[in-house]
C-alpha cells in the first residue's frame, strides 16, 4: 500500500477527526498490526472490534476508525466503521489507474477469476483478491494492495443480497465486468432468477459508460441481455457467441478449438468440464479486451490448476477421487457430476457419487434436491449416496427413477456405507455446500 495521511483517511470517510500522520497499512485485525497502520473496529454478529482498540494502539498503530471515542486513543470516529473501509477503499482505488476486471455470478466465479488473472498476468503484473476476500470486508483489503507498479487487477465479486455487488462495484470501478451465470445461489434471499440476475447487474453500477461488459451466451438469462454498451458474448452450445468453443474433446485434460473473429485457435486445459471450458472462455474473452494476443491467451490457460477444494482430482487409496467441496448449487452439482462422467474407472470400477446438502435454497430447496436426484441419474453413475437432511430428496427422485441410492444424515454411518461399498478402481466424487464440511468425511475416510 502506498501512504496515506490520516488527513485524508478523514476526509474520505467524512470525519472532522484531527488526528494527523502517515499510514501504509489498514488493518481490520489487531494480530496483523504494524507501525503506521490504521485499525478499523469492525462489528459483526459474534465480535466488537472496538474491544480490540487499546491493543492495536499499544501494538503501534497510529490511529483508530470506531464509532465512538475509545479512552485516550487517536479515533477517527464515524458513523458506520464498515462503511468506512469501503469509502477509503473507493478513495485509494481512484488513485490508480489499472485495467481492473470485475467477476461475478451465481457459479465458476473463483475458477474464472484464477483464469483470468493467469491471462492479465501473461502481459501485466496483476493483482487478486485470495481466498474468500470477494466481500465487503476482502475486497477493500485487497484493492489496499494496489500501487503504481500493478498494471491489471481481477477483482472477484460476492453477495447473498441486493445491494452488495452495488457497493463492491463503486468501489472497485472495473474497468471491464464478467458475470459467468445465473444459477440459484442465494434465491432465499433474492427471491428469483431474476432477481439474481438483477443484483449480478449492480455490477455496472461502478462502471464507465464505455466500459465492456463480458457475458455467458449459453446462459438463457444472460443471452436475453441488451444494454447501451458494449457486450462481448462467449459459450459453446449459442452460435451466436462473439468467442465459441468448437472440436471438444476431454481424457484427463480437455482439448477444443476457440473461435474468435473466424480465426481458430488450438487450446487446451488440464482439466476437464463444459463448466471449465466456459470458464476458460471468459479468460479469453479478458485478455482479447485487454488487448493481449490470443496466442499468449492461450500459453496461459494452459497452466491453470483448480485450487483448493474446487474439482481437485487426486489419486487415493486406489480410488481417482473428486475433491469437490467448496460450494455447492443446482449449476455446480451438474458440472461435478458431468466430469464424474466423464472419468474412466479402473479395473472394472465404478463411479460413485456422495453428494451433500446445497444450502440457502429457502423454499426452493425440495424442488432444487430432487433436480439433482435426476442429473444423477442422466450422468449414469453406478452408486449415488446422500448425505444431509435435505440431501434425502436427492435420494428420493433417484429411486424413482430407478437409480437406488444410500440416505444418511449421519456422518458416523456415512463412513461406515463408504468402507462397504466403496472400492479400489472407482472414481468418487465428493460435491456438497462448504457448511457440510465434507472435506472431514474425506480426511477420515482415506486417513
Amino acid at each position: 500500500m502506498e501512504m496515506l495521511s490520516l488527513e485524508e483517511i478523514a476526509e474520505a470517510v467524512g470525519s472532522a477527526s484531527s488526528v494527523t500522520g502517515k499510514v501504509d497499512r489498514i488493518c481490520t485485525d489487531t494480530r496483523k498490526i504494524t507501525e503506521n497502520s490504521v485499525f478499523i473496529a469492525l462489528k459483526g454478529a459474534n465480535y466488537d472490534g472496538h474491544s480490540f482498540v487499546k491493543p492495536a494502539i499499544e501494538g503501534g498503530a497510529l490511529a483508530a476508525i470506531t464509532e465512538f471515542q475509545i479512552g485516550n486513543c487517536p479515533c477517527i470516529k464515524v458513523k458506520d466503521t464498515r462503511k468506512a473501509l469501503l469509502d477509503i477503499a473507493k478513495f485509494y482505488r481512484k488513485k490508480f489507474s489499472p485495467i481492473l476486471v470485475g467477476v461475478t455470478g451465481s457459479v465458476g466465479k473463483t475458477t474464472t477469476k484464477e483464469m483470468i488473472y493467469l491471462v492479465l498476468s501473461s502481459k501485466y503484473k496483476t493483482l487478486k483478491n485470495e481466498g474468500n476476500f470477494n466481500n465487503e470486508i476482502g475486497v477493500p483489503l485487497t484493492l489496499f494492495n494496489l500501487d503504481n507498479s500493478y498494471k491489471a487487477a481481477v477483482i472477484e465479486m460476492g453477495m447473498s443480497h441486493f445491494g452488495e455487488i452495488h457497493r463492491l462495484s463503486r468501489v472497485s470501478r472495473p474497468t471491464v465486468s464478467v458475470i459467468t451465470n445465473i444459477g440459484f445461489s442465494h434465491i432465499e434471499n433474492l427471491g428469483s432468477q431474476e432477481g439474481i440476475c438483477k443484483a449480478k447487474l449492480e455490477i455496472l453500477d461502478g462502471m464507465e459508460q464505455e466500459a465492456p461488459l463480458i457475458l455467458n451466451a449459453d446462459d438463457k438469462i444472460l443471452s436475453k441481455i441488451c444494454l447501451d454498451r458494449e457486450i462481448v458474448t462467449y459459450g459453446i452450445d449459442n452460435e451466436l457467441a462473439d468467442v465459441r468453443a468448437i472440436n471438444i474433446e476431454s481424457t484427463l485434460d480437455t482439448k477444443f478449438d476457440i473461435v474468435y473473429k473466424k480465426e481458430i485457435y488450438p487450446a487446451k486445459l488440464g482439466c476437464i468440464g463444459k463448466h471449465n471450458i466456459l470458464n476458460a472462455l471468459a479468460a479469453f474473452s479478458v485478455g482479447i479486451t485487454c488487448n493481449i494476443e490470443p496466442e499468449l491467451i492461450i500459453s496461459a490457460l494452459e497452466k491453470y490448476e483448480p485450487v483448493g477444494m474446487r474439482q481437485r482430482v487426486e489419486k487415493k487409496n486406489g480410488q481417482t477421487v473428486i475433491i469437490d467441496c467448496y460450494n455447492a448449487s443446482p449449476d455446480s452439482m451438474r458440472a461435478a457430476l458431468s466430469v464424474l462422467s466423464q472419468l474412466v474407472p479402473e479395473n472394472g470400477g465404478k463411479r460413485v457419487a456422495v453428494l451433500a446438502d446445497m444450502l440457502e435454497l429457502g423454499e426452493m430447496s425440495p424442488a432444487l434436491h430432487e433436480s439433482v436426484g435426476e442429473m444423477a441419474v442422466n450422468a449414469g453413475i453406478d452408486k449415488l449416496i446422500c448425505y444431509g437432511d435435505n440431501a434425502k430428496f436427492i435420494a428420493k427422485r433417484a429411486d424413482e427413477l430407478g437409480l437406488h441410492s444410500g440416505f444418511t444424515s449421519d456422518k458416523g454411518m456415512l463412513l461406515e456405507y463408504l468402507r462397504m461399498t466403496v472400492n479400489s478402481g472407482d472414481v468418487v466424487l465428493f460435491k456438497g455446500s462448504r457448511g457440510m464440511k465434507l472435506e472431514e468425511i474425506i480426511g477420515e475416510f482415506y486417513e
